[in-house]
């Protein structure tokens, strides 16, 4: 599965939004990345305001343009408010989940950690990053050492990050579970997914 494995400050800074971890370009350099950067004055459209949220979210979650698509168009057929059934749907993903609960350092730890096989759904194997969790499901790291030195790793480094309200965490079980789907205040603020649904509907 292709993925994004460029330099990030320069997605970082393209945004002006820590969408990866943050390091000194991103104090050192306010100004947009490349050659133009310090002299380019970009031109505030409709368009160009729909286009970056699209692409700041894609990027967040580690989505290609073609899975970024289908997922809103599988929210789009779900009914109800598009865009946040959209967001919900980039929640309970099952590398985000494990992100959240504290497994996976960052969203991309998080999805390496899926596709190597080391966490299972209900007591069953499953190495989708994609796969769609619902409520009642049980996340849990396998019963590996390896695995498990790697989600310890992980919750040691980010002791301070709390799951959100709808997971709950088991302390010191390596297990998770959805309680219910998110709501809109429980998912990134800092996200106008109306922009994105606009961007989509033209």
């Amino acid at each position: 599965m292709s993925r994004y494995t460029g330099p990030t400050q320069r997605i970082n800074r393209r945004f002006n939004t820590a969408l990866f971890n943050a390091k000194k370009a991103m104090t050192n350099k306010a100004y947009l990345p490349g050659i133009h950067g310090p002299r380019l004055r970009r031109r505030v459209t409709d368009y160009s305001m729909g286009l970056t949220e699209k692409q700041k979210l894609r990027f967040m979650y580690g989505l290609t343009e073609k899975q970024f698509r289908l997922t809103f168009e599988r929210a789009k057929r779900q009914g109800g408010v598009t865009g946040e059934v959209f967001m919900q749907l980039l929640e309970v993903r099952l590398d985000n989940i494990v992100y959240l609960l504290g497994f996976g350092r960052t969203r991309k730890a998080a999805r390496q950690l899926v596709t190597h096989g080391h966490v299972q759904v209900n007591g069953a194997k499953v190495d989708i990053p994609s796969f769609t969790c619902k409520p009642g499901d049980v996340v849990e790291v396998r019963e590996k050492s390896s695995s498990r030195q790697l989600a310890q790793r992980s919750l040691d480094e980010s002791a301070l990050r709390n799951p959100p309200a709808w997971l709950d965490r088991v302390d010191g079980a390596f297990k998770g579970t959805v309680n219910r789907l998110p709501i809109r205040d429980e998912m990134d603020k800092t996200i106008n997914e109306q922009l994105i649904v606009e961007f989509y509907s033209r």
